[in-house]
């Protein structure tokens, strides 16, 4: 229970939050303490500040050691993480814990090799695992091996905060009368807790499946206040700009400086080089 706020921020993206509800926990136990660390790197990872994990992590758990890798995998030495991270799993004691499997799913899965990330995350059954899991399968287009894993989720705990965002997932992605219950479930986590750029986010996206585009711009758009550099907010409103008919040359330039690699990024280009294309071949 000490360290409720610590997960459930991060689990919400209240990073800052939850780093700075570590800072406030006295007397924890060795296991409490190396968990709470667990979670404080992690929300650096997400909040970008990589070089703080890297030099502060040293001789460490095979979980934080994990993370460690997590974190020089994102500034950039991509090979050298993934040959140390399984070097690490090597190991078959480190090989069944689940902190590292998930760490290990969460590198193959950000290069899109889900088949690879599901090898490692499969056969888990935290609620963590079971939520990349249904990410993957969404990513690959199975909901209904989602929904398997969403009900594992119910099983262990139906009203953790993420069992709740992961049944909001899968009704987006079930789409139909669905998409409203997905809705009260991101406005309920907000008004138990606080809006974050995440649960506005997913707000946003049910208002689009909606056809509600001006009220999704409106939440993106407080989305962008709170972080400017979110890549899904700008992504989303490139989305929702479209629709109403509104430039997306500012929000395509930033997305584009802050992850050239980004999907929306990729298509847009490859949508360019189609047409140039085609010009060519007219021509």
């Amino acid at each position: 229970m000490a360290l409720f706020f610590v997960k459930n921020n991060f689990f919400l993206g209240a990073y800052q939050e939850a780093i700075n509800a570590a800072g406030k926990l006295k007397g924890l136990s060795d296991q409490e303490a190396a968990e709470r660390d667990y979670f404080v790197y992690r929300s650096y990872i997400s909040c970008g500040l990589y070089q703080i994990v890297i030099d502060e992590i040293k001789s460490s758990t095979s979980a934080l050691e994990a993370v460690r890798l997590l974190a020089t995998y994102f500034l950039g030495e991509k090979e050298s993480a993934k040959s140390s991270l399984k070097d690490l799993l090597a190991d078959p004691l480190v090989a069944s814990n689940n902190d590292v499997l998930l760490i290990a799913g969460i590198i193959h899965a950000h290069e899109q090799d889900y088949n690879e990330a599901l090898k490692y995350t499969h056969a888990g059954e935290t609620l963590e695992l079971c939520a990349l899991n249904i990410h993957m399968y969404l990513k690959l287009n199975r909901p209904e091996r989602a929904e398997q894993q969403l009900k594992v989720m119910q099983r262990i705990d139906e009203d953790h905060t993420l069992t709740q965002l992961a049944n909001a997932w899968v009704n987006l992605a079930l789409g139909g009368s669905k998409i409203q219950e997905a809705s009260y479930i991101f406005q309920e986590l907000s008004e138990k807790y606080s809006w974050t750029v995440p649960l506005m986010n997913g707000r946003a996206v049910c208002h689009m499946h909606m056809g509600q585009f001006d009220d999704a711009e409106q939440l993106l758009l407080d989305a962008l206040l709170k972080d400017n550099k979110d890549a899904d907010t700008l992504a989303n409103l490139i989305v929702c700009c479209l629709h109403l008919g509104k430039s997306t040359t500012r929000h395509m330039s930033q997305l584009k400086s802050l992850q050239p690699d980004h999907p929306t990024i990729q298509r847009q280009v490859a949508a360019e080089t189609m047409f140039q294309q085609a010009l060519q071949a007219m021509g």
